[in-house]
């Protein structure tokens, strides 16, 4: 019998509605179904990310590996597509995929990620060096994200217009002219798009591999606003979150082999996006409350930072 976890239920429903609910009513009979198709039983207790369920399972024919299958979103479409063209190239390797059922049959890593197993500069080193692994050509039919540039432009005007008093008009300016200089005309290279801390884990095949892309291509300096993004909330903590910034730009470029100042830019306008989209929608990890208003003031303060550096 599937039991899915309490949490993932909840987080899911609240973020979905009643599509999420019908999703997950019918998730158990797909796990059963996609696990019988490819052969697999199950190894394990199911682990869920913020819109999947894996399931680690054993395979007659290769290593272990897990089922991991996601609600249907268009972010979470090319997902195997990326992990098809890395073949295994700083990535889970791919085994299976039923695009219908966003569900794929994925090579087994430790659970451990790198935002737990890792520290410091160490955390912004690993992440660029995957980054600059899996910057490769990228295959024909992929989203490109110079196609949202004109409404990542708009949306900046609609914020600055909603919320005319959350951030300094020198940083808005900032953002905007990222979008207007390096956005609308990028690589043809296929980058991870949600590179952060946690979707790197701990594999057998590679020391690192990454896991849950959306599959893009663009600018590989894209990702490391991301990362940048991710590791503010523990260099929050830690205090002094400009030098840890600086420290966290450094070790990332380095490692990737990027431009820091391209970086800096991509990473500033991600920082003006989360500070909006906080107060139009909340976060992942915080949707209301207190949550919601410490994380709305900690990324207000990274995109100052990252406006000044």
């Amino acid at each position: 019998m599937i039991v899915l976890p309490e949490a993932f239920v909840r987080v899911t429903v609240d973020r979905e509605g009643p599509a999420g609910s019908a999703w997950l009513s019918a998730l158990p009979a797909t796990i059963r179904e996609m696990a019988e198709r490819w052969d697999c039983a199950p190894d394990g207790d199911l682990l869920y990310g913020g819109v999947g369920i894996v399931v680690p399972v054993l395979r007659k024919t290769t290593e272990p590996a897990v089922l991991k299958v996601s609600f249907p979103h268009p972010e979470n479409r090319f997902e195997p597509d990326a992990l098809s063209a890395w073949g295994g190239r700083g990535a889970v390797l791919l085994q299976e995929r039923d695009d219908d059922r966003y569900a794929m049959l994925l090579e087994r890593t430790h659970p451990t990620t790198l935002a737990q197993a890792a520290q410091g500069d160490e955390v912004a080193a690993i992440a660029g060096n995957v980054s600059r692994r899996l910057a490769v050509p990228a295959p024909a039919g992929l989203p490109r994200l110079q196609d949202r540039a004109a409404g990542w432009e708009e949306q900046l005007r609609r914020d600055a217009r909603d919320f005319p008093d959350a951030l300094p008009s020198r940083t808005v300016q900032a953002a905007t002219a990222t979008v207007r200089e390096l956005a609308h005309h990028q690589p043809d290279t296929l980058i991870h798009g949600d590179l952060n801390a946690r979707n790197i884990l701990a594999g057998t095949r590679e020391p690192w591999l990454a896991v849950d892309p959306k599959g893009w291509v663009g600018d590989q300096a894209y990702d490391c606003g991301t990362l940048t993004k991710s590791r503010s909330v523990v260099l929050a903590e830690q205090g002094d979150l400009g030098r840890g910034i600086r420290r966290t730009l450094d070790a990332f470029t380095s490692a990737a082999e990027l431009d820091q100042a391209r970086a800096r830019r991509w990473a500033q306008l991600s920082a003006v996006q989360a500070a909006y989209g906080g107060r139009r929608r909340g976060f992942r990890r915080g949707r209301h409350g207190a949550e919601r208003t410490r994380l709305i003031a900690l990324v207000d303060e990274l995109a100052r930072i990252l406006t000044g550096l």
